[in-house]
Parts: C-alpha cells; sequence; structure tokens
C-alpha cells in the first residue's frame, strides 16, 4: 500500500488558524460507512447520532505547555559565560516523559544539529530550570534531564554542576507548576501564529485531566459540558482512558510503502473503571464509540496486548493502524480532518473505507468544511 493513496489536496485557506468561540459550533460531516453516504451536520447534532446502548470513549490527557524558549549553557566542562560564546536562542519541544525517570524527557530541539550532549540548556529570566542533553536519538531527538536551579544559578561549575535544589523537579514537587510559567502552548506547526493567552484553554478539552500530552486529542475540542449532559441524558454510558499525545502522533511517514514505517511509542492507562465498562460493553455487543484517533490506539493496543480482553493497566502503545486492520473494539468514531498521508488519516480509513474516507474528504474541501486541530469535525459509523 503506497503512502501517495492517502493524498489530498487541501487549499491553505482552509486551515484553521483560530478556534470558534463556541467549541460546539464547528460543522461535523457525518460519514456511514456501510453505504458511503454523507451529510453535512453540525456537532450539536451529535448526541442524537448515539444509540442508549452506545459506550462512548474520551481521552482525558491533558496538554501542559511543551514548548520551551531559552539559551545555550554550555557543555559540563564549559567555565566562561554562556553567552559570549553561546549566545543563540533555543527552542525545546518535550514529546514524551520517559516513565522511569520523572525528570527526563525526550525532545526536539532548535537549531538540533548544534546542540550535543552535555551541553546545558536553561530556561526563565533567571535560568530557574535548567537541563543536561544526556542522549541523542536515532531520529534527531534529545533526551534531557530537568534540575530546578537555586536563586541566581546561571551556569555549571567547573566540574558541570548547576547546584540544583537537593528534590529534583518532577510532577510532584512543582514541574508542570514551572512549565505553566515558562512555557508557551504547543501549537501544531500548520498555525501560523504565536500562542496566545486564549490557547491556553481553548487547546484544552473540558474534560482534561492527566497531565501529559504535547498536543490536544482535537475531536475533544468540540465538547461542552451542556453536551455532556445531553448524552448522558439519552442514556449513553461514558468512560475516561489516557494517552498521552506525543512524536508518534506527528510523526511523517517518510516511506513510499505503509508497511514500513514504524510509530514512535505513547505512554497510556486505563483505570479499573474504565476496563469494566469496556469489557462489559464488549460482551454484550454493545457499540463502543470512539472520540479522537488517539482513543482508538489505546483501546485496539490493549486490546491486541490483551489476546482481545482489555485490562487494568498502564504501558506505552505503538500501534500502527490503517486500512486492513480488524478492529477488535471501536465501531465508531468522532474525529478532526487530518494532514494528507498522515497516520490519523490512514487510522479514519481503516475504519471508514478508504474509498468512502477519500471522497468524504474531497466532499469537505468543496464545502469549505475548517480543517485541522481547530477545525471541523467528522463522525464515522
Amino acid at each position: 500500500m503506497l503512502v501517495s493513496d492517502f493524498h489530498y489536496h487541501l487549499p491553505e485557506e482552509l486551515i484553521a488558524q483560530e478556534p470558534l468561540v463556541d467549541r460546539a459550533g464547528a460543522r461535523m460531516l457525518h460519514l456511514e460507512s456501510a453505504t458511503g453516504s454523507c451529510k453535512d451536520l453540525r456537532f450539536r447534532e451529535l448526541p442524537e447520532l448515539l444509540r442508549p446502548s452506545d459506550l462512548i470513549v474520551f481521552n482525558n490527557t491533558r496538554v501542559f505547555p511543551a514548548r520551551l524558549f531559552g539559551r545555550r549553557g554550555g557543555p559540563s566542562s564549559h567555565t566562561s559565560t554562556a553567552r559570549e560564546v553561546f549566545p543563540g536562542r533555543i527552542e525545546v519541544l518535550l514529546t514524551r516523559q520517559v516513565q522511569r525517570e520523572p525528570n527526563e524527557w525526550e525532545c526536539l530541539v532548535r537549531p538540533g544539529r548544534k546542540i550535543g550532549v552535555g551541553e546545558w540548556l536553561l530556561f526563565g529570566a533567571r535560568d530557574e530550570l535548567q537541563a543536561e542533553v544526556i542522549a541523542r536519538g536515532e531520529f534527531g531527538e534529545r533526551r534531557i534531564r530537568f534540575v530546578r536551579a537555586q536563586e541566581g544559578c546561571a551556569l555549571p561549575d567547573s566540574r558541570g554542576r548547576l547546584s540544583p535544589h537537593k528534590d529534583e523537579p518532577g510532577e510532584a514537587d512543582g514541574f508542570f507548576e514551572s512549565l505553566e510559567k515558562l512555557g508557551h502552548v504547543p501549537l501544531p506547526p500548520y498555525i501560523s501564529r504565536a500562542d496566545s493567552s486564549g490557547d491556553r484553554e481553548r487547546y484544552q478539552t473540558v474534560y482534561a485531566r492527566e497531565h501529559g500530552s504535547v498536543a490536544a486529542p482535537t475531536a475533544g475540542l468540540h465538547f461542552t459540558q451542556q453536551i455532556l449532559e445531553r448524552i448522558r441524558q439519552r442514556g449513553v454510558e461514558t468512560c475516561e482512558v489516557t494517552l498521552h499525545v506525543g512524536l508518534g502522533t506527528f510523526q511523517p511517514v517518510r516511506v513510499e510503502r505503509v508497511e514500513e514505517h514504524k510509530l514512535h511509542t505513547e505512554a497510556y492507562s486505563i483505570s479499573a473503571q474504565a476496563a469494566e465498562k469496556l469489557s462489559r460493553a464488549r460482551s454484550e455487543g454493545r457499540r463502543i464509540v470512539a472520540v479522537g484517533t488517539t482513543t482508538v490506539r489505546t483501546l485496539e493496543y490493549a486490546a491486541q496486548q490483551g489476546a482481545g480482553e482489555i485490562r487494568v493497566g498502564a504501558g506505552e502503545a505503538n500501534i500502527f493502524i490503517y486500512p486492513g486492520h480488524k478492529f477488535q473494539m471501536v465501531r465508531a468514531l468522532l474525529t478532526n480532518f487530518h494532514l494528507p498521508e498522515s497516520t490519523l488519516l490512514m487510522l479514519v480509513c481503516a475504519l471508514g473505507g478508504k474509498e468512502n474516507v477519500m471522497r468524504a474528504y474531497e466532499h469537505a474541501v468543496r464545502e469549505r468544511y475548517r480543517f485541522y486541530s481547530y477545525g471541523d469535525c467528522m463522525f464515522v459509523e
């Protein structure tokens, strides 16, 4: 299967640059895969498309300000001032927390070629957050280890130490609070503007709880508390899982054949309550509706690992879903529109049928739907 089979033309002006004032005001393209028919609806009509017997599943991950701007602090042996030798500014995008080491993160850095292992990266007006580059990955990413410097400490000493507090930062001692102060909302590169204060609220679902994502599960951005209440009033059961969106979601496909592509891993977890609801719905033959491709990957990976059963636990998911995948859990999907030749578009094609989905995308372009993260959505049955 060729990656080019998933190409479509999108006029640049259809890429949504700003969110709608009304979360629930988006258009929604309804695709029935059995017939291939498309209907132009509004997201507010989603509750009426759900069946009382459905189980709708949300990804409750929370986006954190994962983009940091700072300066280079030099290698561990550097004893002069960083500004004299390393005047350039740097940009760091945190992509995944290393689970076994809470102070270590995988990240993308810019300028990438200049920053080597052993160098210090300094953030904040007083360099209050600092990180050492400890490894380089095969895709150009870096692994860095954070420390929080004492007041007034700006550079490593002659032995390469940054004089951190006795407790290194992790989520428990305010690391994410530091990021809230210093970090920026990691808007996708196709949004051609800087992040604003409004993005902190709008680039987040109303049910976001678990810190860890560098991008929002964008299908969930349309929900409001009122829409959720209408869903509950219809008798539709709900549950939440967690998948922290990382580099794997946006990793470009650089091979010609789909089957040769490999995904990065992304951390996920399934609670006892969610596992019980999912198992019961599946055993009763009820439809499981996923909100977003991240939810699909979580459920299908967990079912794959559990030999068809959903079990309580956490792990690292790297499932790549493309046409030919045999779905074990998901039967319907709410999703935004995705980039051409992306793994996310391939996943939607796997569920709705490649020909159906690509025709639906052509329809959306003709009807001038708004595309990507802040854009409109589609419901695939």
